[in-house]
């Protein structure tokens, strides 16, 4: 067991095929579309981002399946992230469609098939993972399947075992209705870092108003960072809001993965020391360069 400067990131390893429509979408027949199909996942977006912004060991736990290993982890590598891919040999690698409008707004909607990557469980889990780390992060998406909510008690524990603080992004208002707050809330127990959206701090604690949901859920967990776009970030500890940050203006092309490169500066910059109100600055330069890139992760080194 050897402590370190490392991140360590569990979570989904995704291919996305990113469809950018510049009109409505017409039922039933045609709307013409710009489509790229790019490597995403929440997880892997983060530890991309985190790597990107000067973390300098940053590995990722994921399952994949055949079809796509070899491509996830040579696009990882690229990234400057270390690779700890399980290759599922039943099951494909997951596959979300992003429908990006193509206006001024760059929103998008989600169709998501987990595929190999719900099912990521505690037999895919060695503490010698935590070998070298100094922070843990887990993507919120572990949350909505049986394996991977068993796999985050493990890592957890384990995490505790060592005094190694994690960190966790809700990731999906969606799936975080159909979880449901209470239980949301009893899975994370033990979390250092809570890194919700707007929408998603706003659902776990009922209350319209994003500071006083901000303000709340640190009563739960010690340090929020409320991630809330063209607004900025929110850093909340002890009840109370501490630091209201502003957002880095950008032209946004496609608003995929922009709460996961503020997740992964965010973290890079915890790692490097900076405070979290600077760490949460950092997360904002970092998200509004996302936006004005098609997919979730930062542009490749050269």
């Amino acid at each position: 067991m050897t402590a370190g400067a490392g991140l360590l990131v569990v979570g989904d390893v995704i291919t996305d095929v990113v469809a950018r429509h510049t009109g409505p979408l017409s039922a039933g027949t045609d709307t013409a579309a710009s489509i790229r199909t790019v490597a995403g996942g929440a997880g892997a977006n983060v530890a991309c981002w985190a790597a990107h912004r000067g973390a300098a060991d940053v590995r990722l736990l994921g399952r994949v399946g055949t079809d796509a290993a070899a491509w996830h982890e040579r696009e990882l590598a690229a990234q400057g992230v270390r690779p700890q891919l399980v290759v599922d040999p039943l099951v494909p690698t997951g596959t979300v469609i992003c429908m990006v409008d193509g206006g001024a707004s760059a929103e998008r909607t989600f169709l998501t098939d987990g595929g190999a990557s719900v099912r990521l469980g505690p037999a895919d889990w060695s503490d010698a993972l935590l070998d070298g780390v100094a922070r843990l992060h887990l993507s919120g998406y572990l949350l909505f399947s049986e394996p991977s909510r068993a796999l985050v008690t493990v890592a957890l524990d384990a995490a505790h075992a060592r005094g190694v603080p994690v960190s966790m992004d809700p990731a999906s208002a969606g799936f975080l209705a159909e979880l449901g707050a209470e239980r949301f809330l009893a899975l994370v127990e033990g979390v250092d870092v809570l890194l919700p959206s707007r929408d998603e701090a706003c659902l776990l604690t009922g209350r319209a108003d994003a500071a006083e949901a901000a303000a709340e859920l640190s009563l739960r967990v010690p340090l929020v960072v409320a991630k809330q776009g063209h607004e900025g970030a929110l850093v909340a500890r002890e009840g109370k809001v501490s630091a209201r940050v502003p957002a880095v203006p950008a032209t946004p092309r496609d608003t995929t993965g922009a709460g996961d490169a503020f997740t992964g500066a965010f973290l890079a910059a915890l790692l490097a020391g900076a405070t979290p109100e600077d760490a949460a600055a950092e997360g904002c330069r970092a998200g509004a360069r996302a936006v004005e890139r098609v997919g979730g992760r930062p542009p490749a080194p050269d």
